[in-house]
This record gives C-alpha cells, structure tokens and sequence, in this order.
C-alpha cells in the first residue's frame, strides 16, 4: 500500500502533505527530527490519510494536495478537524 497523509505540527499548526509506504515509521521519522523539511516544528501529528494501490496514484494525489487549490480543498475536508484543534 501506498499512502499520503497530513501532519499537523502541534507547535503552531502548520499542516504538511507528504507520502510513505509505512505510515507510523514516517511519523517518527518527522517527530524525531529525521526529516530536515519539518524538523523545526516538531511534534507533529497525522490528522488525515488516504491509501492507494498504485505508487503512482499517491504520488499524483500528494503533488495536488501541495498545489494552492489541493491546499484550499485540504482545508474545506478537515475543516471541523481543524476547527476542533484552533478551539
């Protein structure tokens, strides 16, 4: 299985879309400072995946998660999510 998922840092609540085949291993990975991209605002954590089949259908889902309107779209799925966590 191929997943993307979202991470939310817990320091300011910025959200960061990436892609792993091994979903907890990845989140360690931001959360121990193993990734240089997130590794200022750890903790992180995993408010939101999706899986694939095909490699190829995760990396063209995670590249238009990062666009400004996967971005927008992100924001209008999770919004009780993120509303929940501002409150």
């Amino acid at each position: 299985m191929y997943y993307i998922y979202v991470l939310r840092s817990m320091q300011n609540g910025q959200l960061y879309v990436g892609y792993t085949e091994n979903l907890d291993q990845r989140l360690q990975a931001h959360n121990i400072g193993a990734v240089i991209s997130t590794k200022a605002l750890q903790p992180w954590e995993r408010i939101f995946y999706e899986s694939y089949i095909h490699k190829a259908d995760a990396l063209r889902r995670e590249r238009y998660l990062k666009t400004t309107a996967g971005k927008r779209a992100l924001k209008l799925m999770l919004r009780e999510t993120l509303d929940a966590i501002t409150s």
